[in-house]
């Protein structure tokens, strides 16, 4: 190699780079497939792709000390006694107890109602702390019926049909043995300490015909008070949210790829789904060629972090978002103050995603009980009030630079696309130009 220096020689392969050698070497020494939490962690199309058109000649912006501009949202309308009357756009996504630790239910509850907002169960049940801590609570309705009964259902303030989520449609709850502890095996009716893999489809129907039924169902146990929302994990989006109007839903939540989770096969992490942002066109499409836009509302989640992302998932028509990751961050996940910790087991603060070892230092994604003391709700509860309080203002400053008195007032109209592929898969022109690719 004489006049060449050896860095120009040494180059890893595309195709089998040291990620992909690493996980070759990792699957021939186990014989298992590689377990971990959170989310998508490849390049994905995204909200970042696309920007605002603030108004300036043909568009007035709004003063933002004088001028209002309103982020309610009613969610619940279509068949509903009582709708959810949420004061932002912006909800927590359901997260069980068991993937996460009592003190770190208590505290999304906390954060939640302190802003006027919403947060769910998740799988695994109805905790005491949670219900009471939760002004607005939503209970899930998982294919595994862990901890379900009518009692809890009629406590809640909205059922949540889960049929898919994002980081895994088509695939069951992951929870290992390590964080079954009494508590929770109590609540699911599970062994303690033994691994449990939730089913993928419900048992009680093989297809929307039968979700219609068992929709009917739970309004009848809630008195017909409480909305019913259907969640699905981006794939077919258009054909499942027309399917999910059809089976009665009052709320459609669509989660896209980059959506997290407590445990699942990082190949269906990163392999399964569509990312967000063509998710909720396609979704907000599906519901505009049934009559049925702003009449059954949207809720769209999967990678959402900053006001930005709201503003623009309100624009592209949805009616609230919801977070989870983000939630978990603002409450102290992967927090510097425990390098420490993380870097006892082997990874470090920013970078941690193994939930499904319940080691989690910060107490939040435990079922230890001595890691989970160290969490302190009330501290947690109010950083996720500040975190949603942000991303509220930031939406509102936004919608105001384009000209809107209300956030939901925001419009395709109002962005442009970076890249060819945001503006196919968002249907909005590509910037500076009228293209929408795939358009004639």
């Amino acid at each position: 190699m004489p006049g060449k220096d050896l860095n120009e020689w040494l180059r890893e392969s595309a195709t089998f780079s040291k990620p992909v050698i690493a996980e070759i070497q990792r699957a021939a020494r186990t014989g298992i497939y590689d377990i971990r939490g959170f989310g998508a962690k490849r390049q994905l199309p995204a909200f970042d792709d696309l920007v605002f058109l603030g108004a300036s000649m043909s568009r007035y912006p709004l003063e933002g000390y004088r001028e209002r501009c309103d982020a309610n949202v009613t969610l619940g309308t279509r068949h509903a006694k009582k709708p959810i009357e949420l004061k932002i756009p912006i909800t927590i996504a359901g997260m069980s107890f068991g993937a996460l630790s009592a003190p770190a239910k208590e505290a999304l509850g906390r954060g939640a109602s302190e802003v006027g907002t919403s947060t769910t169960t998740g799988d695994g049940g109805m905790t005491p702390e949670e219900r009471e801590h939760s002004s607005i609570l939503v209970y899930q309705l998982l294919p595994s019926r862990y901890g379900m009964n009518p009692d809890d259902l009629r406590k809640a303030d909205a059922v949540e049909v889960v049929v898919g989520q994002g980081a895994k449609p088509g695939g069951g709850g992951m929870l290992l043995g390590q964080k079954i502890s009494a508590r929770v095996a109590e609540m699911r009716d599970l062994p303690e300490g033994i691994d449990q893999r939730s089913a993928c489809r419900h048992p009680d129907w093989t297809g929307p015909d039968d979700l219609e039924i068992k929709i009917q169902e739970l309004r009848e146990i809630t008195d017909w008070e409480k909305p019913v929302y259907i969640k699905v994990g981006a794939t077919r989006t258009y054909y499942d949210t027309m399917l999910a109007v059809k089976a009665g839903a009052d709320v459609i939540v669509v989660d896209g790829m980059q959506g997290g989770t407590a445990a699942t096969q990082d190949v269906f992490i990163e392999h399964v789904g569509i990312p967000t942002l063509p998710a909720v066109r396609l979704a907000v499409e599906a519901l505009k060629e049934m009559d049925m836009h702003r009449k059954v509302q949207l809720i769209v989640s999967g990678g959402i972090r900053s006001g930005a992302d709201v503003a623009k998932a309100l624009a592209l028509g949805a009616d609230a978002v919801s977070i989870g990751v983000a939630a978990l961050i603002a409450l102290g996940d992967n927090s510097p103050e425990h390098e420490d910790e993380y870097r006892k087991l082997g990874t470090s603060a920013g970078y941690y995603d193994d939930y499904q070892d319940g080691k989690d230092p910060t107490g939040i994604s435990t079922q230890n009980n001595e890691l989970a003391e160290k969490f302190d709700p009330v501290r947690g509860g109010r950083r996720l009030a500040n975190y949603l309080r942000v991303l509220t203002l930031e939406t509102q400053t936004l919608a105001r630079a384009c000209g809107k008195s209300h956030v939901h007032n925001l419009e395709p109209e109002d962005l442009v696309a970076l890249t060819i592929e945001a503006a196919a898969m968002a249907k909005v022109p590509l910037a500076g130009t009228d293209w929408i690719p795939g358009n004639n």
